[in-house]
């Protein structure tokens, strides 16, 4: 047949099959590979492979395959590692999508990594974290024994585990300051041993102290400047670092006017927000403006207890569980049991050890010391992490 002929042949078949439904154009395929020879059958054999099994990740700009891999969830990337050679090359290679996965899992990014075999590395080994958390496997348990009596107190600070009460210090200050039953705050020099300042103002014990730079600007403090806060049953103070006799709180915060409702003396301060737990929940306020920014509502304030405060994480306390909780969804990641301890009324017989991870997990700080807490037999119990993997 001559090419002219063909083509007008052809356009008028086609025009013809498109008015056909399914069954009668399944119908006329299926006649005219019965009317086909070898070459016919191998043309189609070839073809059919193109056009039924395309492979985007080959056939489509790097770019724009990254860009729809992000559309997946990591259990099917890792199982689209598993198709072929390339496609594990082109996964293994797309930095943005394991940053991304390991960003929801609550690990911190540092954006000047780019090797994305390392962050796929770091995902798996998240995923295994956050398994052990739920799975009440990602800790373990120790003592310290050596006390003959009771422990009234627990103190952790640059790895070191102490017994005190109540205190806080910097050295480049050269303070250390202090609260007491006795309803004050002391400012004492580290060097001298002698107290600078005494801090009036307080109507309930003073159970916690923290000496903290800022990191905002406030309106009585800038960036830089060290901050002393100081809490009771009921108030936390923002104080002047200064030794000025008689001098003036500079701030009060509280929860309830008529203190209705108390303060756990669980009070935390990073630079940037104020968080301390009460009887209703946990309260975060804006160092920078001093407003609430969030109140966490738990089931059972009275007996869950905040231990420690992060960006992303929580770790809180009852009576027979310690909890990681979520910040982003306030739901528990995880718990882990814990024995019959001392809980003391004021707070201070139990301590979080290790922190950073509550700003994010990053594969290297779950590990060291998670909790700690006295016993009735005087001995010390121990959280540790596990070691991952």
């Amino acid at each position: 047949m001559e090419k002219v002929a063909f083509e007008g042949w052809l356009e008028s078949v086609s025009a013809t099959f498109l008015t056909l439904n399914d069954q009668q154009r399944n119908q006329s395929l299926d006649h005219l590979i019965s009317l086909s020879g070898a070459a016919q059958l191998r043309h189609l054999s070839n073809g059919l492979e193109t056009l039924l099994k395309r492979d985007f990740l080959r056939l489509l700009p790097l770019e724009l395959a990254f860009y729809l891999l992000r559309w997946l969830d990591p259990q099917t990337l890792l199982t689209c590692c598993l198709v072929c050679k390339q496609w594990n090359k082109v996964i293994n290679s797309c930095t943005e999508v394991w940053q991304g996965v390991c960003r929801e899992l609550g690990w911190r990014i540092d954006e000047s990594i780019q090797d994305a075999s390392h962050w796929k590395g770091i995902y798996l080994k998240a995923k295994l974290r956050m398994m052990q958390l739920k799975d009440q496997e990602a800790f373990e348990t120790s003592s310290l024994i050596g006390h003959s009596a009771r422990v009234y107190a627990l103190y952790y600070k640059d790895g070191l585990l102490c017994t005190v009460f109540s205190v806080d210090y910097n050295d480049e200050l050269d303070v250390l300051v202090s609260g007491s039953a006795d309803f004050t705050v002391k400012i004492w020099a580290l060097s001298a041993g002698a107290c600078l300042n005494t801090l009036t103002g307080h109507t309930e014990w003073v159970t916690k102290v923290i000496l903290q730079k800022s990191e905002v600007e406030s309106m009585m403090h800038s960036p830089g400047d060290y901050i002393l806060l100081s809490a009771d049953k009921y108030e936390i103070k923002v104080w002047p670092l200064g030794r000025e006799i008689n001098c003036k709180c500079l701030k009060t915060l509280s929860v309830s006017e008529d203190h209705s409702i108390s303060l756990q003396p669980r009070l935390q301060f990073d630079g940037r927000y104020i968080v301390c737990s009460s009887d209703l929940g946990v309260y975060q306020w804006d160092f920078a403006s001093f407003e609430i920014l969030r109140v966490i509502k738990m089931q059972d304030p009275a007996n869950l207890s905040l231990l420690s405060f992060g960006e992303v994480f929580a770790l809180l306390f009852d009576n027979h569980f310690l909890y990681v909780m979520d910040l982003r969804t306030e739901a528990v990641s995880g718990r882990w049991p814990l024995p019959a301890y001392r809980k003391s009324k004021r707070g201070s017989s139990f301590l979080a050890g290790v922190t950073s991870w509550l700003n994010g997990l990053d594969g290297g700080n779950d590990s060291g010391l998670v909790f700690a807490t006295s016993m009735p037999d005087h001995s010390i119990h121990l959280v540790l992490w596990k070691e991952n993997g």
